[in-house]
């Protein structure tokens, strides 16, 4: 009897199906406005009034090719009457931004999406097309601002991002693929994402909305039609959406906005400290029975921090009363923060909880032209590798960012990317111990370098 039952609410379920497809290969025109009196849930009436907000960017750019480096040998360049000029890749980009202020035409998109761009032209969801002024852009945190002359615009309001939570709807809402204004919809799946190389600075949404190439700076907004987000990346192995995007807090980026306003640029302070993540081998070796937080492991002399108290081994809690998950959320919560500023530190040492204040002050130069330490060296734009070097993959040294060509540097055999661990035998980890041992021995310079994975000396005359 019960095997009969079975077979008799298979077959019910069957005609159910069957009847259910009929209907829909009739088309949802068939569908009712309403049942038992009540509306159908829809999300066309937020999006008519956000969508207009929601610009696409087109750019036109050009970037210098990587030349093999016997192109830098002008002897070679001589004997093949190769052009002096260096040759260089017209570049086009696609991408997304999203109008945050109607009546001055501030849009915020991507650096990546605006980066080498010659040309910036925006269209308006209405078909109006205008050419944008760059007011700038931060690729530390991927945040670029633009501007169009136009009138009778839509701006978003922005939304508290700190307020998300995961399983709140969020609709993403960009230029996929060139394709036009397109509108996803999903959820927050995940919040305060880091590590994962994309930019500097790292506290991202994720949501398995749909973000696709071109999606890039536009909107992640919630069922309010509020701004909670700049849709920035995806995770995929055919560069296509699987489900894992991830967006830049709306609060970060208008931090970075504000600066960029102001003064064209973000103008970052320092604290003085580098700091790793509290792993469960280094909870135990402080005795602690926490694993939240961030371990203090180096305090500059003379710094903010080190006039405020804090000391190697101190775990720090909480920033400006904001609770610390790892070392990510230092550098988040430092690094968006102005000159000036007072940051409230709450650290556990020794088993005591302690609050200290300390006020950020200027970052100093950490990059130079490398003909101010030797005539070697001209053509070389250096930096100063800074950050938590206690991290995977972190090196002491001096990056090579850029080489000219044709330059005494790259003649001599220096590539972008380089990284100067030592300069006559002295190991140099900032721009002043590179200048000190530039100037050891009068007849040269002996480069220690580290290049891709491999290592090699460089012998400057």
């Amino acid at each position: 009897m019960l095997h009969t039952l079975t077979r008799q609410v298979r077959y019910a379920l069957c005609l159910l199906l069957f009847a259910l497809n009929l209907v829909a290969t009739q088309g949802y025109a068939a569908l009712p406005a309403s049942v038992d009196g009540e509306p159908l849930p829809t999300l066309a009436p937020m999006l008519e009034r956000v969508t207009p907000a929601v610009v696409n960017i087109a750019t036109v750019g050009h970037v210098r090719l990587q030349l093999n480096p016997l192109f830098n040998d002008p002897f070679f360049r001589r004997f093949f009457d190769l052009p002096d000029t260096p040759r260089q890749r017209r570049t086009q980009s696609l991408g997304s931004g999203v109008i945050v202020d109607a009546a001055q035409g501030y849009v915020l998109t991507n650096h990546h999406v605006i980066q080498n761009a010659d040309e910036i032209r925006v269209q308006l969801h209405d078909g109006r097309t205008f050419t944008a002024e760059l007011i700038g852009t931060d690729p530390e945190t991927d945040v670029a601002v633009i501007r169009i002359p136009a009138e009778n615009l839509t701006a978003l309001r922005p939304a508290d991002s700190d307020r998300l939570r995961v399983g709140d709807f969020v609709v993403a809402i960009g230029n996929p693929f060139g394709l036009g204004q397109t509108v996803t919809s999903g959820m927050v799946s995940a919040l305060g994402r880091s590590g994962l190389g994309i930019e500097g600075y790292e506290d991202f949404i994720q949501t398995d909305a749909s973000i696709n190439p071109g999606n890039s700076g536009g909107a992640l907004v919630n069922l309010r039609g509020e701004l909670v987000g700049i849709n920035t990346a995806i995770i995929g192995p055919s560069g296509g959406n699987v489900g894992i995007g991830f967006a830049i807090p709306a609060n970060m980026a208008r931090a970075v906005m504000q600066q960029l306003v102001e003064h064209g640029r973000v103008e970052r302070g320092r604290l003085g400290v580098s700091v790793q993540d509290l792993t469960p081998e280094l909870a135990r070796a402080f005795d602690l029975s926490r694993r939240q937080g961030t371990v203090v492991a180096d305090v500059s002399e003379g710094s903010p921090a080190d006039r405020a108290g804090l000391e190697v081994g101190d775990i720090i809690l909480m920033v400006n009363g904001r609770p610390v998950g790892d070392s990510a959320d230092v550098r988040n919560h430092i690094g968006l923060l102005r000159v000036g500023d007072s940051v409230r530190l709450t650290v556990l040492r020794d088993g005591r909880k302690l609050e200290l204040t300390a006020r950020i002050e200027a970052a100093q130069s950490s990059r130079a032209d490398g003909g101010r330490f030797h005539p070697r060296l001209e053509g070389a734009r250096l930096r100063e590798i800074t950050g938590d070097i206690s991290r995977p993959g972190r090196r002491r040294g001096i990056l090579v960012e850029e080489v000219t060509p044709g330059s005494p540097a790259a003649r001599a055999g220096l590539q972008a990317g380089d990284v100067i661990v030592s300069v006559n035998r002295q190991p140099v980890n900032d721009l002043a111990g590179l200048r000190e041992a530039a100037h050891s021995n009068g007849k040269g310079l002996l480069l220690n370098l580290q290049r891709g994975r491999g290592a090699m000396f460089l012998l400057l005359r």
